[in-house]
């Protein structure tokens, strides 16, 4: 589906759903002053949340010092569909069972059972895992200024313990751009003094050399390390364009992975199977499809799995006993289409 009519297509949805269940008529602007009716006010953008986990996302994000993103009043929101879509684990033996059965068909069949589940995950301060001393990430918080993947699964194995840490997309087209290619500094942080390096192929047998994200203290590099394949297939840093986020949350689970704390660890991407505009998003890097191919473009220990959010609503409908998931599955059916 073209971007223009997928992001019709649930703008309606979301605007007719709002319609429908919302009863404040308050209007909304974004941050370009403008006024959109797919925006709830502000404050009660908790009301897109599924009733169902609403109260309880609330207490988890004040206890656990979370940032909610801060696009959340949007009902195209991707870090709602998270909450919507897998944050009712946390609370439902049920469900994780079945999100346990799926996770043996579509990432690895030694995982046993779901220990917990962690909205913007990151490691506390002071263990070495934690973004500021893996990655080097000197500022931020669980959901703002780090590297804190949108939800992550805790398991156990066959052999022990594994992390799967999921990146979340709805509506967005890409992994977004690297925040480095900007000749503007900032703070601490010099600008770039020459973005477009970022684009050489040439470059990329030493890029640990040359990334101006090594001028922040950023360790992105240092962690990560192409493939052969990777070396002769990508026409400029995967991270430069459109590949920044799946590339930051490769670097930490790769860090995760070498430390030998899990014996599996895996960099997840959810997304929506009619966003293709995502899909093909790292083409011009010369990834064709990253759902198939990101993994091949790095050599290291950690892996690499993709579903699609209606992949996992569909086994719910089809797996789920006397109809144990019925208020959830009409809430999302009704709220997405899924």
């Amino acid at each position: 589906m073209k971007k223009k009519d997928f992001m019709y297509k649930i703008t309606s949805q979301q605007v007719e759903w709002k319609k429908k269940n919302i009863s404040d008529k308050r209007t909304q602007t974004w941050t370009n002053g403008k006024v959109y009716e797919h925006l709830l006010p502000k404050d009660i953008w908790d009301q897109g949340v599924w009733n169902g986990i609403r109260q309880n996302l609330i207490l988890y994000l004040m206890e656990h010092d979370v940032q909610a993103h801060t696009s959340k009043y949007s009902l195209r929101s991707s870090w709602v569909l998270c909450s919507n879509l897998y944050f009712p684990l946390k609370f439902s033996d049920y469900m994780r069972q079945l999100m346990v059965k799926f996770l043996k068909e579509k990432v690895s069949s030694s995982i046993q059972s779901i220990e917990d589940i962690e909205l913007e995950f990151a490691f506390p301060v002071g263990d070495n895992l934690n973004p500021l001393d893996l990655l080097g990430e000197k500022e931020g918080r669980r959901g703002a200024g780090q590297t804190s993947p949108d939800i992550a699964f805790i398991v156990s194995t066959k052999n022990g313990k594994g992390l799967i840490l999921i990146e979340n997309k709805y509506s967005e087209g890409s992994f977004y751009r690297c925040s480095a290619r900007t000749r503007d500094g900032k703070n601490d942080k010099p600008g770039n003094p020459d973005p477009n390096r970022c684009m050489d192929k040439d470059d990329f047998t030493c890029y640990k050399d040359i990334c101006h994200q090594r001028e922040w203290g950023r360790q992105y590099w240092d962690i990560l390390r192409l493939s052969k394949l990777g070396r002769s297939t990508l026409n400029n840093c995967p991270a430069a364009t459109n590949g920044y986020q799946l590339f930051r949350q490769q670097s930490l689970a790769e860090g995760i992975a070498v430390s030998g704390k899990f014996d599996l660890v895996i960099n997840a991407v959810a997304y929506d199977n009619n966003n293709t505009s995502l899909i093909s998003c790292l083409r011009n890097t010369g990834v064709e499809n990253w759902t198939k191919d990101w993994i091949k473009m790095f050599d290291g220990q950690s892996h690499f799995s993709t579903w699609t959010h209606q992949e996992w609503v569909d086994f719910v409908r089809s797996n789920q006993s006397r109809n144990k998931c019925k208020d959830w599955l009409e809430y999302v059916e009704n709220r997405y289409g899924y």
